[in-house]
């Protein structure tokens, strides 16, 4: 193994020669953005587009600064401020991997419980936008209605002490009233998540919670700000000792390295009320038609995703690769996309609805992307309204199949019940777990119970069509087991 170089601004010139390294001087970036939610996804993906901006000599004004409002954001503060804010990129393509070092981040602001920090200095003149990756579940909708959740109690605390906000929305709003009572003018708004419509989610989220403790100032932020939609892409696993050990083997010391695929996208309604980067020029698609892409990639990725990930975790597969090779998984979703769910995704230029589902086959079976069952399994409750009921309710408007995403929505069922066809038990994998799994549980003999819970399924409940081949697959897959129900749906 190579001698390990500890990862910092100071140590970049000891690095292999194979190594791509900014191009730029990093003492010379100045903050243009400040990004809550710092994870992997946002590392790989729009931190990556700007650094590459960086890169060709471009808006050195537009540097990102790590925000987080979880006491859990506090170790990724620790470790990133440890190696200046760099993170090493490892891109692992099925015929090779290399290894970047992105450094478009030049700052992590402290994670209190008051959050003054990140509130003062989102109201600093130059921070131009606002951006976040809060996961899906994490912007206060009700999942089946998708209005806004004025009841949960984080929400409520925010509206009372609007000066002390526990959410990264609370600290928006108020950074935005000292902005408005400043003269200093609005930021844009940008949602970076995997949610159809994700900048009108933001701003039905942010918007209504100002709303709550100051209706005037809700007013300045909906006729001020922005709230781009966008649409973003890109595989990138959790980080664990297998992705540290992959940045030893490129010499470099990294305590919070990145995976990804080789391929990202990211797509961005050009809509900007303070200024923005030149993302175009590092590969972005700047476009009044993010729907379009939008519905596509979390219709068929994303609800992809979910037809494969729990099924996959029930037999005992630990990542997505292997259950593309497991042949009644891999047949299971291009059935399902085929006949359930492209019928209703409009092409985008030069992409089919089949012709994407080729390309995402591919991606979902890179061997060399280690992504987990259980991580793409996490939270359902988001998920699965989110990314397949939408295809349900399509295909009953329609009157085109549901029969396939019926048994994923009873294999999530039968998921939440803690435990796989051989015995072993599935930790906590949900926000809502503990409920899933009492509900899932009582399920197992009646599985109308289920659909009973409207807070993720609405209506459907009510559906004879949905609720008799729900009750089916999951009779089924209790009975006989999941390879039975696979078996019966695919060779009916």
């Amino acid at each position: 193994m190579k001698p390990l170089v500890p990862l910092s601004d100071s140590s970049l010139d000891q690095l292999a020669a194979d190594i791509r390294v900014p191009k730029y001087d990093r003492a010379s970036l100045s903050a243009g953005i400040v990004h809550i939610g710092l994870g992997n996804f946002h590392r790989a993906h729009q931190a990556w587009y700007t650094h590459r901006l960086f890169d060709a000599g471009k808006n050195h004004d537009w540097a990102i600064v790590g925000a987080g409002v979880r006491p859990s954001d506090g170790l990724q503060r620790e470790k990133l401020l440890a190696q200046d804010c760099l993170t090493t990129l490892i891109e692992l393509d099925p015929a090779s991997t290399s290894a970047e070092v992105c450094g478009a981040m030049i700052g992590y602001l402290p994670v209190e419980p008051s959050n003054d920090a990140l509130i003062a200095y989102m109201a600093r003149p130059e921070i131009r936008i606002v951006s976040l990756t809060v996961t899906e579940g994490g912007y206060y909708r009700d999942a089946a209605t998708g209005g806004f959740d004025a009841g949960h109690p984080e929400i409520r605390h925010d509206a009372a002490h609007p000066a002390e906000p526990r959410t990264a929305f609370g600290a928006m709003i108020a950074a935005l009233r000292l902005r408005r009572d400043n003269g200093v003018g609005p930021f844009t708004c940008m949602s970076c998540d995997n949610l159809q419509d994700n900048g009108a989610v933001l701003h039905q989220t942010l918007t209504s919670l100002a709303r709550m403790s100051d209706p005037e100032l809700a007013e300045w932020i909906d006729a001020n700000c922005s709230f781009p939609n966008s649409m973003v892409d890109c595989i990138v696993p959790a980080t664990g000792p297998k992705e540290i050990a992959l940045a030893a083997a490129f010499g470099i010391a990294d305590n919070a390295p990145v995976t990804h695929e080789n391929f990202r996208q990211w797509v961005i309604e050009d809509s900007f009320c303070a200024g923005r980067p030149a993302w175009e020029d590092a590969g972005a698609v700047l476009t009044n038609e993010v729907e379009l892409y939008e519905t596509m990639k979390i219709r068929m990725l994303n609800g992809g995703h979910q037809i494969i990930a729990a099924a996959g975790d029930l037999l005992g597969l630990e990542t997505i690769a292997e259950t593309m090779a497991h042949p009644s998984l891999n047949a299971l979703m291009r059935k399902v996309e085929t006949e359930e769910i492209a019928p209703h995704v409009a092409p985008v230029p030069d992409m089919t609805p089949l012709a994407y589902l080729e390309l995402i086959t591919g991606r979902f079976s890179n061997k060399e992307i280690f992504d987990t069952t259980r991580r793409v399994a996490f939270d359902g409750s988001s998920r699965q309204p989110g990314f397949i009921i939408p295809s349900i309710r399509d295909g009953l408007e329609s009157g085109t199949p549901i029969e396939g995403l019926a048994l994923v929505s009873a294999t999530w069922a039968r998921y939440c019940q803690g435990h796989r066809e051989d015995g072993s038990t599935i930790a906590p994998n949900d926000p809502h777990w503990d409920e899933l799994k009492k509900v899932a549980q009582e399920a197992a003999d009646a599985p109308m119970r289920w659909l009973e819970m409207t807070q993720y399924y609405g209506d459907l409940g009510e559906n004879p069509r949905f609720a008799d081949a729900f009750c089916q697959s999951l009779n089924r897959i209790q009975n006989e087991g999941l390879a039975a129900a696979l078996q019966e749906y695919l060779n009916p």
